[in-house]
């Protein structure tokens, strides 16, 4: 049977604290080599309600610029120009 949903995100849950199906909010966690750690809240009183684990691609460090040449002063070499000599 071919996948009908690619995820869920749950949009009320079970509030112990205040006794009933409250809306969550999703806070971003952790973010891991396997994808990332969210927590449930609730949107009432902020008690944790859940965790959820997104899978993705691995995160990979970002790529450092290679250092190049550096750029000429269009003044070229010497004493700068602009200051007065003392």
């Amino acid at each position: 049977m071919a996948e009908q949903f690619g995820s869920f995100t749950a949009s009320e849950l079970y509030c112990p604290k205040c006794r009933s199906a409250q809306p969550v909010r999703e806070r971003l966690l952790l973010v891991l080599p396997t994808g990332e750690l969210y927590e449930f809240l609730c949107s009432r009183c902020a008690t944790s309600l859940g965790k959820r684990t997104v899978t993705g691609p691995a995160v990979a460090a970002p790529a450092r610029p290679q250092p190049g040449p550096r750029p000429r002063s269009p003044q070229g070499r010497g004493r700068p120009r602009g200051l007065l000599a003392g």
